[in-house]
């Protein structure tokens, strides 16, 4: 799938945004409890899958739940901005994809990056939709977008995302939007807190188990 979010385009956004120290708004959450520790994600097989052709119900509110060493937050999603990838998520969920992976990426101020079942950035499910964004799309605290290689046309996702921890962190509109943190923000800034630069986090957080939930 190529490298997601490239290092040079974050190294400019993060300029843009006036440096990691800056980019998140002057309100925080409350810090959890704290992470257990864990062995680091186990590499699985990338690829050998085939993108889901239905689509998602319109009268149905969609969650993915993702439980990590850290504590658990909820993803709502929003399939009118993403409705291809929404649907292919949806389905990675149900049938465990995610299950034991890691968030191999997490920059401090910026994103906290996982979905990659290899754990080395390059990963993904061996298919991709593409859902492009709005032009007058912006990335800040909360929102949940997809990974994408340099070059891939807008829009373009796998089975990588990333959930924005600063507060507007500068980012193109390239990116699919598939939803946003509606519930424990507080443990994607407790992992947000174990990043260091642009790279893996101080101390593995593994995603145990991502499930969905419906209403």
């Amino acid at each position: 799938m190529g490298l997601r979010l490239l290092a040079l385009l974050l190294v400019l956004a993060l300029v843009a945004c006036g440096g990691e120290d800056d980019a998140a708004p002057e309100d925080t959450a409350a810090p959890t409890e704290g992470c257990s520790t864990v062995d680091p994600a186990e590499p699985k097989e990338d690829a050998g899958r085939k993108a889901p052709t239905d689509p998602l119900d319109e009268g149905t509110t969609y969650r993915l739940k993702v439980e990590t060493n850290c504590g658990a937050f909820t993803i709502t999603l929003d399939p009118r901005t993403a409705p291809q990838t929404a649907a292919s998520l949806v389905a990675l969920a149900r049938d465990g994809f995610f299950d034991g992976t890691g968030f191999h990426r997490v920059v401090p101020g910026f994103v906290i990056q996982g979905g990659d079942p290899t754990g080395s950035g390059t990963g993904g499910p061996g298919y991709s939709t593409v859902d492009p964004p709005p032009r007058d799309t912006t990335y800040t605290r909360g929102v949940v977008s997809m990974a994408k290689a340099q070059d891939e046309a807008p829009g373009t996702a796998g089975s990588q995302f990333f959930v924005v921890t600063g507060g507007d962190i500068g980012l193109p509109p390239e990116y699919a939007v598939v939803g946003t943190v509606t519930e424990g923000i507080e443990t994607v800034l407790e992992i947000d807190g174990l990043g260091s630069g642009d790279g893996p986090p101080s101390t593995p957080i593994v995603m145990e188990k991502v499930t969905v939930e419906e209403s």
